[in-house]
């Protein structure tokens, strides 16, 4: 899936690679000049969830290990405000929406018994990014941007094997291009990111059943992370 999204942006770029050597009449051209930028964005993002299996063994001799064995494309979708703050660096902030779903599968290592679980997350995300771009040529024009994003799930479920705290922070890396259309500006950016927290809660006063506390106590660590790829109108 992270290759068909690396050749989609790919082959968005190629036309600022196979013209660059011909001047063309700019679409345009005084939009970068404005102090502050408005805009909107869509798109698609896969989540992940890295686990951090100790071994851990029950009374029964049951040792039980989880792990994320599916991907779904969730969607993303948000609003952009970008602070011209020079002439190739701009502060950019995004709230954001992100709705998905991971799918955990927890399995018994001597009976193969299995167990199952789906995650299902709406994040409410304020990422703040630093914009560093290149100079325009024609109607296109390459950038890289970093920053961090904290966010709020909305829909933590309670009484399942493994629950995770309602807060997190992603560090975020991305690139992008800007193309410069007649009526507004394209820009498709795929973006990388991944959180330092652990967000998994290990005090579970939820559970009715203390036999489902098995699946926490296997499990040291969840940090979450995720690849997106999101299309801006401006």
């Amino acid at each position: 899936m992270l290759q068909k999204i690396f050749y989609i942006l790919l082959l968005l770029m190629l036309p600022s690679v196979t013209f660059a050597q011909e001047r063309k009449v700019q679409n345009k051209p005084y939009i970068d000049y404005r102090r502050l930028h408005y805009g909107f964005f869509v798109g698609t993002h896969m989540q992940d969830l890295e686990l951090v299996n100790n071994g851990f063994v029950t009374e029964n001799g049951e040792e039980w290990y989880a792990d994320v064995t599916q991907y779904s494309p969730g969607l993303t979708v948000g609003v952009l405000a970008e602070l011209r703050m020079g002439t190739y660096m701009s502060l950019r902030l995004m709230p954001t929406m992100h709705f998905g779903q991971s799918d955990l599968v927890f399995r018994e290592q001597k009976g193969g018994e299995l167990s199952r679980q789906q995650i299902k997350t709406t994040y409410i995300a304020l990422p703040l990014h630093v914009k560093f771009a290149s100079e325009r040529f024609n109607n296109y024009r390459p950038y890289v941007t970093m920053g961090a994003s904290p966010m709020v799930n909305l829909t933590v479920k309670k009484h399942q094997q493994l629950l995770v705290k309602r807060f997190d922070t992603m560090i975020e890396v991305g690139f992008g291009c800007d193309f410069y259309l007649p009526f507004f500006k394209l820009i498709p950016e795929l973006k990388f990111a991944f959180s330092p927290l652990d967000i998994l809660q290990k005090e579970r006063k939820d559970l009715l059943d203390a036999n489902m506390l098995k699946f926490t106590d296997s499990v040291d660590r969840v940090s979450s992370k995720m690849i997106i790829l999101t299309f801006y109108f401006e």
